[in-house]
């Protein structure tokens, strides 16, 4: 049996776009058909020069009507937070694509019900539309929220609580958007609760898909927060952190059930390790903590040092990659990771012996 192929467009060539795009070129199974670039710089360019592979003979474009002429299965929507726009992906699902996306503003999309109606609307009808689904994951949310629980899960009879410890080393980071989580600005000038509420609104969704998966409730959730300053100057890729500018934030998210924590988030991001005060922070990766019957404890180690920034966005984009034949397959609709299949990988397609 032949494999069937998919149609792709990589919509943003950023840190985490280019890796997918690269990832969507060398894919045995993918045939990339669009690539849609915010910066002039890029537009006009082969595919292949911008994910820094041979050409394509697909060039970049700035119009979504171009996109959309391209006829893609799927389009993997990945620009920066500030540049998602709700009305492109009606659009793009109206015209018959799937989109899978990793955007911070769609995380509302991993539990459909939290969606204000008239967007929720909106995308359905869209869905309808095109016969069209739209996913959205990541590592976080997403992998470590959904996919690696649910997996821990299969095996226990009682969940009691879940918390996650994520830590991220971002001195080898070099992206703009170090500046916007205000690594190396005032600590006065951080508005901790504001960033705890989205940080909330982010890793509440998943939680509230995860729990209802396994038949529990969410009643209500808390965030909070808290900076730490650098000691002493410290050069990293982005820029200088000075001491007594922020240098790490920690928050904690929780999900309560009948007055208890149910489900905890805990992101510790930190450009130094000399803090003030001292913040509990490790290397790259994540720490989870399931008690229940059984119990387990997991810890995942990213690549350290100076690999880490590098392979960073790799991370953040191969599960888009991965998941395009599940979102292809699935009914149309706003999709979850609770109604689709597992994602697994295609690195090789089987040929027939002659």
């Amino acid at each position: 049996m032949v494999a069937r192929r998919y149609r792709v467009a990589q919509w943003a060539t950023g840190h985490s776009g280019v890796k997918a795009l690269r990832g969507v070129i060398e894919h045995p199974l993918y045939d990339l058909v669009g690539v849609y670039v915010y910066s002039d710089e890029k537009a006009g360019r082969d595919a292949g020069d911008i994910a820094g592979v041979a050409p394509t003979g697909v060039i970049a474009t700035q119009s979504i009507e171009d996109i959309i002429a391209a006829r893609p299965d799927c389009v993997l929507y990945m620009p920066l937070s500030d540049g998602s726009k709700i009305e492109e992906i009606a659009q793009l699902l109206g015209s018959g694509a799937n989109v899978i996306t990793i955007v911070t503003d769609e995380y509302a999309y991993r539990h459909p019900a939290s969606l204000g109606p008239a967007d929720r609307k909106l995308l359905e009808e869209a869905c309808e539309r095109g016969q069209s689904s739209l996913y959205a994951t990541g590592p976080s949310p997403g992998f470590i929220t959904e996919q690696l629980p649910l997996a821990f899960l299969a095996m226990m009879r009682r969940l009691d609580s879940l918390t996650i410890y994520e830590f991220a080393d971002m001195r080898t980071r070099n992206s703009p958007e170090m500046i916007d989580m205000m690594f190396g600005g005032d600590p006065a000038a951080m508005d901790l609760q504001a960033t705890a509420d989205t940080l909330r609104d982010d890793f509440g969704k998943p939680f509230l898909q995860l729990a209802e998966a396994v038949g529990l409730s969410i009643d209500d959730f808390t965030a909070t927060g808290s900076v730490a300053v650098a000691t002493h100057d410290e050069q990293v890729a982005v820029t200088t952190i000075k001491a007594g500018t922020v240098a790490a934030w920690h928050f904690e998210i929780t999900g309560r059930r009948a007055g208890r924590p149910l489900m905890t988030f805990h992101p510790i991001w930190y450009v130094s390790p000399d803090l003030d005060p001292p913040l509990p922070v490790r290397d790259s990766g994540w720490r989870v903590v399931i008690e229940g019957d059984p119990p387990f404890e997991v810890d995942i180690h990213f690549a350290q040092g100076d690999a880490y920034g590098p392979v960073q966005p790799g991370y953040n984009a191969y599960i888009l990659v991965n998941a395009i034949p599940n979102i292809v397959e699935a009914p149309p609709g706003i999709r979850t990771t609770v109604e689709l299949p597992p994602i697994i990988p295609t690195f090789a397609v089987a040929t027939a012996e002659s």
